[in-house]
């Protein structure tokens, strides 16, 4: 089944309630902030873009884990990590940029789609945004 909202990911297993893990919620925000850390040194250029994006959306997909962990949910797919966004966090403005966000990794990562160079450095600008936003809103979960 395709999920299409928040509560058929829990119908369909595709997220498992869990005992919320402060702990490990940390854990992933902290290898997020070292991969973004290491990327924002690096210079966008035309050979990096694509690779620069890619890692820059694992750090997303790292917090909002963190984020759904300190929630008490396992999320197995991205499709329902947007749902979780959309759905049980209430935030339809980042789902929208988190589900573009998505499409365009899954281009680049199971179609082998390469993002012209304007087009990446535009979706670095708009992760690093949604990073930031999400930081902020979700700043205890992501602190405790």
């Amino acid at each position: 089944m395709k999920e299409s909202r928040w509560e058929e990911c829990i119908e369909c297993y595709s997220a498992i309630k869990i005992t919320p893990d402060a702990l490990k919620a940390k854990s992933l925000v902290k290898i997020a902030d070292g991969r973004l850390k290491y990327l924002q040194n690096q210079k966008i250029t035309t050979s990096n873009a694509n690779y620069i994006f890619e890692g820059i959306y694992a750090s997303i997909n790292e917090i909002m884990h963190a984020i759904a962990i300190s929630e008490g949910y396992k999320i197995i797919n991205h499709v329902c990590l947007g749902f979780f966004l959309r759905d049980f966090l209430k935030d339809a403005a980042l789902f929208r940029l988190f589900d573009d966000l998505r499409y365009k990794r899954n281009s680049l990562v199971y179609y082998g789609k390469e993002m012209d160079f304007e087009v990446a450095k535009d979706s670095i600008e708009k992760a690093e945004k949604m990073i930031r936003e999400v930081k902020i809103k979700w700043a205890k979960k992501l602190n405790q």
